[in-house]
């Protein structure tokens, strides 16, 4: 019978992090690592990569950069080969990637809407589709995480001043949930447990130029009175990895300060 703290034992354990260069990707990065988890990290930006690996390894935690453009579906093959040549498995698969583009929805670009797409939908279902295919059902055992936001929980606006324009992040993270569901009932039975963040607020590159605008009303709004932090999101990230978490599967959990409940 393990004991508590051996069920959020991550030793030995490879886990691949999308987006895992900066930002929630990174953080999330850092909690696996810190459970012993060995990680690779993959992103667009080479130096950005760098940065991350050498920041990682001050902390003690074994990290391998993989270059990749993740709103290319010619992207996901090449990853799992360069994963699996380097390790040989994998048991975690984070998939974290994503952008947005603000334009309101009658002038929405089908660039933009298409690249928001792949980045939030259709390269995290490739590389969902490719690693359970070549890993996941073949040793019947695997775990994904998928990263939603609440975006995906509401409609195409904030209700705060500045706020909206954003429907293809909304309709993209709104897809990420019900595909976890989806591949979670498809899987199970491969002992492959597929779950879903949904993180609120938080100050990233990504949400920064937003924040600029809304931060004081989004603190009113949400219960905690807080933006999310950098260490939100590494416990949830380790929980739901772990062994801990074996019994779950399908599950949306929201870390958002109670801004969607509230």
């Amino acid at each position: 019978m393990p004991t508590t703290s051996q069920l959020y034992d991550l030793t030995g354990k490879i886990a691949l992090i999308t987006g895992g260069s900066r930002g929630l990707g990174l953080q999330m990065a850092e909690g696996l690592g810190e459970m012993g988890a060995r990680l690779v990290l993959a992103a667009r930006h080479a130096a950005q990569l760098e940065a991350a690996v050498a920041y990682l390894a001050t902390l003690g935690v074994e990290a391998r950069a993989v270059v990749a453009d993740l709103s290319r579906l010619d992207a996901v093959a090449p990853l799992a080969d360069e994963v699996l040549a380097a390790f040989g498995s994998l048991d975690i698969l984070v998939n974290n990637a994503g952008s947005s583009w603000v334009a309101p929805a009658e002038d929405y670009p089908d660039e933009a809407w298409l690249r928001v797409m792949n980045l939030c939908v259709n390269v995290p279902f490739a590389l969902c589709r490719e690693m359970a295919r070549r890993v996941f059902i073949p040793q019947q055992s695997g775990c994904i995480i998928n990263v939603s936001s609440i975006a995906g929980l509401r409609g195409n606006t904030t209700g705060l001043s500045g706020g909206g324009h954003m429907v293809a992040y909304h309709t993209g993270k709104g897809a990420a949930i019900n595909m976890t569901r989806a591949l979670a009932v498809e899987w199970g039975g491969a002992g492959i447990n597929v779950n879903c963040i949904c993180p609120g607020y938080f100050r990233t590159r990504l949400s920064a130029q937003l924040l600029d605008k809304v931060e004081a009303n989004v603190q009113t709004a949400t219960p905690l009175q807080r933006l999310g932090g950098s260490d939100d999101l590494k416990g949830v990230a380790a929980f739901l990895a772990s062994p801990a978490a074996r019994h779950i599967t399908g599950q949306v959990l929201v870390v958002d300060g109670g801004f969607v409940a509230g």
